[in-house]
């Protein structure tokens, strides 16, 4: 996630914790870890789920949830890999 703003980036420091925590008990996360990166407006995301489909669900999961209406605006650069 690219923030463009200190305010960007404070949101999701806010709504982290929930956010991975619903993550995590989501049924098929294999693993999910997001951290901050030495410059302050980058984070990386990393997670594995066990399908496509568990994946998806998370997917639509998040759409929903305070963590994307917090920060729907900041840009994600991801790769989805199967295997």
């Amino acid at each position: 996630m690219r923030c463009t703003t200190a305010q960007e980036a404070a949101a999701i420091a806010r709504h982290l914790a929930a956010h991975v925590a619903l993550s995590r008990a989501e049924p098929g996360c294999l693993s999910f870890e997001v951290w901050q990166t030495d410059d302050p407006l980058v984070w990386r995301v990393e997670e594995r789920f066990a399908s496509r489909a568990a994946f998806d669900a998370h997917q639509r999961r998040t759409r929903a949830s305070p963590w994307w209406a917090a920060t729907a605006v900041i840009p994600r650069c991801y790769t989805i890999t199967d295997g």
